[in-house]
C-alpha cells in the first residue's frame, strides 16, 4: 500500500503542476516542456530514467519504464496528458493557475483533467521506490503533450516515431474512469471506461455564386450551408447498442433491480434515474454544429461558406456516420474530416478490468463498479495503433454534490484532497496487482 509521504506528495504535485501553465489553444500554441521537466525530475527521484521526447520544440513528452517482477507478463501502459484547455481568470473564484489549496480542495485548471492523475502516477512510483516495491508487470509511464488538440505532438508522435518504448504493452489506463457517481438515492457508482466513441471533427464547405446582396441569388453559399447545418443539427440518430453499453445497461439494471429490457431502452433509462447519464450520450452517433464562417461584407453574397461540426461515432458506426453525412449535406455542400480518430472498445471480462474493479472495491466497499463508454476521446486512440487496449481509470472518491463531469473544461475546476488520497491508494493497488 502507498506510504504516508505519497499522500502528501500527490497533493503537492497536483498543485505544482497546475501552477505550470500548459494551456493548449490549438494550432501549436502550447508549451508543455516545463511540466514535462517537472515530471521527469520526480521520476528520476524514484530511480527511473525518463526520456524527454519532442516532435516540436517545447511540446515535450516523458516516457519511463518500471520493471516488473514477472518478465513473462505483458507490460501495462499508464498515461496522462500535461496540457490543459484555456481558462478565463475573470470567470473563476480563484486564479485558474494558482494551484491554491483551500478547505481541503485543490483548485485550478487541470485539477480533474488531468494533472490530478499525473500527480497520482508520480506519487505511486515514488512510493514504490521508497518501499522497495515492484509491480508484477512492467509499467510504462507516459506523460504526453497535445491531447487537448490533435495529439500530433503527443501520443500520436510517440506511437508513430517511438513504438519501441511501448514494447510488450498490451493494455493501458488513463483518464475518465473510477470516479464516484452519486445517483441521488444513496448509491455510489464507479464507472470504468471500456470504450470511446470515435472522433469526427468535420469541415463543411458550400460554394455558390458571389454577387450583390440586393440581387436574387439561387446559388447563395450561405443559404446552402445554413440548410445543411440545420439538417445536421436536427437529425435524430438511430439507437445502436455496443457491447460495452449493453454491459453497462445490464449491470445498472441489476443494481436497480429492474429488467434489462434492451428492446425498450428509453423505458429502461427512465427506471435508472440519474444513472442513465452514464450511458445516454453513447447510445448513438452524434454530430453537433459548432462554428460558422461566411462572408466579409453585409451587402456582398460570398462565393463560399464554411462550417465546422463536432461528430462522434460509436465503435462499428463509422460507415453509418459517413453515409448519413453524405445524405444530410446534400449535393451543394462538401464535407471532409478536419480531424479523425478511431472508436475504441475494451473487454469487460478481462483480468485487467477485474483488477481495476477489485482495487476500487477494496477502498470503496460501498461502491458499485460498472463499465461505460466515453462520449469523447483520449490518448488511448493513438496508443491503440500499437495494439494497446485502453481503459479509463483515474480513481477519485468524491463527495455527494461534487459534479465531476461538469468540471471538465469548466469554470472553478477543483479536486478534493481526500479524493487524491483515495486515487493514490487505488491506483497503487491496481498497478501492483494487475
Amino acid at each position: 500500500m502507498a506510504d504516508a509521504p505519497a499522500l502528501d506528495e500527490v497533493v503537492r504535485f497536483t498543485s505544482d503542476l497546475i501552477r505550470i501553465d500548459t494551456t493548449n489553444r490549438g494550432g501549436g500554441d502550447c508549451r508543455e516542456r516545463p511540466a514535462a521537466e517537472y515530471a521527469a525530475e520526480q521520476l528520476s527521484g524514484a530511480g527511473l530514467e525518463p526520456l524527454l521526447l519532442e516532435r516540436t520544440p517545447g511540446r515535450t513528452n516523458v516516457v519511463a519504464r518500471v520493471e516488473g517482477t514477472d518478465p513473462s507478463a505483458p507490460a501495462l501502459l499508464v498515461h496522462g496528458h500535461l496540457d490543459v484547455v484555456p481558462a478565463q481568470a475573470a470567470d473563476w473564484s480563484v486564479h485558474p493557475f494558482s494551484g491554491e489549496i483551500r478547505d481541503g480542495v485543490v483548485w485550478g485548471r487541470g485539477a480533474v483533467d488531468m494533472k490530478n492523475m499525473d500527480a497520482m502516477i508520480l506519487a505511486v512510483v515514488r512510493s514504490w521506490a521508497r518501499l522497495g516495491v515492484r509491480p508484477r508487470r512492467d509499467v510504462v509511464i507516459a506523460f504526453t503533450a497535445d491531447e487537448e488538440a490533435s495529439a500530433e505532438d503527443g501520443s500520436g508522435f510517440l506511437a508513430d516515431e517511438h513504438p519501441e518504448l511501448f514494447e510488450g504493452c498490451t493494455e493501458g489506463v488513463s483518464e475518465s474512469g473510477a470516479y464516484t457517481f452519486h445517483d441521488g438515492a444513496g448509491r455510489q457508482i464507479y464507472p470504468i471506461a471500456a470504450g470511446e466513441r470515435g472522433t469526427a471533427w468535420l469541415k463543411l464547405t458550400a460554394r455558390g455564386r458571389a454577387g450583390h446582396g440586393s440581387k436574387v441569388n439561387k446559388e447563395n453559399a450561405v443559404t446552402r450551408l445554413a440548410a445543411a447545418v440545420a439538417r445536421i443539427g436536427a437529425h435524430e440518430w438511430p439507437l445502436r447498442l455496443t457491447p460495452t453499453v449493453r454491459a453497462a445497461l445490464a449491470e445498472l439494471a441489476a443494481l436497480y433491480g429492474v429488467e434489462a429490457d434492451l428492446r425498450n431502452v428509453d423505458a429502461l433509462l427512465e427506471k435508472l434515474g440519474p444513472a442513465a447519464r452514464l450511458v445516454e450520450a453513447t447510445l448513438r452517433n452524434s454530430a453537433n454544429p459548432t462554428m460558422f464562417e461566411a462572408g466579409y461584407k453585409i451587402n456582398v453574397i460570398p462565393g463560399e461558406a464554411v462550417a465546422h461540426v463536432d461528430g462522434r461515432y460509436l465503435p462499428g458506426g463509422e460507415e453509418e456516420f459517413r453515409a448519413t453525412l453524405d445524405q444530410l449535406t446534400g449535393p451543394d455542400v462538401d464535407w471532409e474530416f478536419h480531424h479523425r480518430e478511431v472508436a475504441l472498445q475494451a473487454p469487460v471480462d478481462s483480468s485487467t478490468y477485474r483488477a481495476m474493479r477489485a482495487a476500487v472495491e477494496e477502498f470503496a466497499p460501498e461502491g458499485h463498479v460498472v463499465p461505460y463508454c466515453m462520449a469523447g476521446g483520449t490518448d488511448a486512440k493513438q496508443f491503440s495503433r500499437l495494439g494497446i487496449t485502453g481503459y479509463g481509470f483515474s480513481p477519485l472518491k468524491l463527495p455527494e454534490g461534487f459534479d465531476y463531469n461538469a468540471l471538465f473544461h469548466g469554470v472553478d475546476e477543483r479536486v478534493p484532497v481526500e479524493a487524491l488520497h483515495f486515487g493514490v491508494r487505488v491506483l497503487d493497488r491496481f498497478l501492483r496487482t494487475a
